[in-house]
């Protein structure tokens, strides 16, 4: 054992033996750090979905406007098997550093892209990086923090997304209708400096190398990576075949499918997809919170500009109370007084987040106030701050040292999976009812709402994925 592996193992104890609090002496540099590095990928969550609208109409790229976004899950997939893997094996400090690289340089991509294809091009980049980043981050969180803290830490995490949330909307659409949207994603890049320079050094020290520094380093495991690479293929036929929609398109469909539904089953745990009781519940419900609610989120701007005549700005602005009480959900379950009721408070979340979706598409009725989405989206990221941070919290206390990259990989691909799969046919139908035509609005800023069933059929089956989530929440204990 190296002198420097000698001092990381006894950081670790000591945090084991005497955990203090997130921000005391021991903890302050990593938990402000990785903190940091939330804030980016949330400035960049908000602020994008404010500046889509107008990049895909000018990019005459409407009717693939779902691909914006699940561009960026799908290749997350592939990455976050990557990482789990690279984390366990070596420490979780170079998948952060790499991945903070992509982040960047997708951005560029899509901020300079002259067709539509490139831009989501770009966002598959972007996907690459913010799937190396979010496994490694839980990974870190396992390593430095002992049990009593996770909650605190993850509550953290949450409350990195209120400024973003915020800020991001406002700073977007004033950039968006001054400068134009590419100014968006190429100023973005800038903010990594900050993760960079705090971040990592305080990875270094308390959480890199692997997680038993005397025991030999497993080799990558080529199945697990082969299986990855199917998933994120056949997560890209199926989006594909859903934005075209022709007989022909049911070749790649049935391509995706064979593609993707033996990989998910070899890389979640087993009984993921019958709700078995324990992790795989947990795995299962995470995909199906995270899933719903920003599969219907990602359709919130371009309803409001589209059929309510909203700017961009505005419309941004409707979903930033959500970062707000997205924090005080993960607040509330990070109180030690709920530990014992985690999982009623997950059910309740689950309730208020199929409510919110549910409730979202009523302003499609001219008589409903616009402002009923922010209130209505406000109640969902209060259910969701319950949830997403419970479900962290649960799947490391379940996850021995050297699988938490493993397991949290597996959390990561649940989500993300669910996101792309969800996005598909969220986008599928929203085009199918007529839903690209809505550009012709846009562009000309008038309300009225060419096509609202096209926004109804994403919003509504989404509450009923959001309500078998409830169900779920019942199964969370072993």
């Amino acid at each position: 054992m190296t002198a420097l592996d000698s001092d990381r193992t006894e950081t670790r104890a000591a945090g084991q033996r005497k955990p203090g609090g997130v921000l005391d002496r021991e903890h302050r540099a990593l938990s402000v750090g990785i903190v940091s590095v939330v804030m980016l990928i949330a400035f960049e969550a908000t602020a994008v979905g404010t500046a889509m609208p107008v990049a895909a109409r000018e990019l005459h790229g409407v009717p693939l406007y779902a691909f914006g976004f699940s561009a960026y899950f799908t290749t997350s997939l592939f990455a976050m098997v990557l990482s789990g893997q690279w984390s366990d094996r070596a420490g979780p400090l170079a998948p952060v550093t790499a991945g903070i690289a992509a982040f960047g340089a997708g951005l560029l991509m899509s901020g300079t892209a002259g067709t539509m294809w490139l831009f989501i091009l770009g966002r598959a980049v972007q996907g690459l990086g913010g799937g190396l980043v979010i496994v490694a981050l839980y990974v870190v969180v396992s390593r430095a923090y002992a049990e009593r803290l996770r909650p605190a830490i993850m509550a953290a995490f949450a409350a990195g997304w209120v400024v973003p949330s915020i800020v991001g909307p406002l700073a977007a659409g004033t950039v968006t209708e001054r400068l134009g949207w590419r100014w968006v994603f190429v100023g973005i890049p800038v903010l990594v400096v900050l993760p960079l320079v705090l971040a990592l050094p305080a990875i270094r020290r308390s959480a890199s190398g692997p997680a038993d520094p005397q025991a030999p380093r497993p080799p990558f495991d080529g199945r697990r990576i082969r299986l990855a690479l199917g998933i994120s293929l056949g997560a890209g036929l199926l989006q594909y075949a859903g934005q075209d929609l022709r007989w022909v398109s049911l070749v790649p469909a049935v391509a995706g499918a064979a593609l993707l539904v033996p990989a998910a089953l070899g890389l979640l745990p087993r009984g993921t997809y019958r709700a078995a009781r324990g992790l795989p519940s947990v795995v299962l419900l995470r995909g199906l919170a995270a899933g719903a609610f920003i599969s219907a989120e990602s359709f919130v701007p371009l309803m409001l500009v589209t059929e309510r005549g909203l700017s961009p700005t505005m419309a941004g602005l409707s979903l930033a109370v959500g970062g707000a009480t997205w924090a005080l959900g993960s607040y509330v379950q990070s109180r030690p007084r709920v530990e014992p009721y985690r999982e009623r408070l997950m059910v309740l979340g689950m309730l208020l987040v199929a409510a919110a979706i549910a409730t979202a598409p009523s302003v499609l009725v001219p008589a409903v106030p616009v402002w009923t989405v922010g209130v209505a989206w406000g109640v969902g990221c209060l259910g969701m701050g319950m949830v997403i941070s419970s479900t962290s919290v649960l799947l490391l206390k379940l996850s021995a040292p050297g699988e938490a990259g493993a397991n949290s990989a597996a959390l990561q691909i649940s989500d993300g999976l669910s996101n792309a799969v969800l996005l598909t046919l969220g986008g599928a139908a929203f085009a199918a009812l007529g839903g690209g035509s809505v550009a012709a609005h846009a562009a000309h800023g008038a309300g009225g709402g060419s096509h609202p069933v096209a926004f109804a059929a994403v919003f509504l089956p989404m509450a009923v994925v959001g309500a078998v989530g409830a169900w779920v929440a019942t199964r969370l204990r072993t």
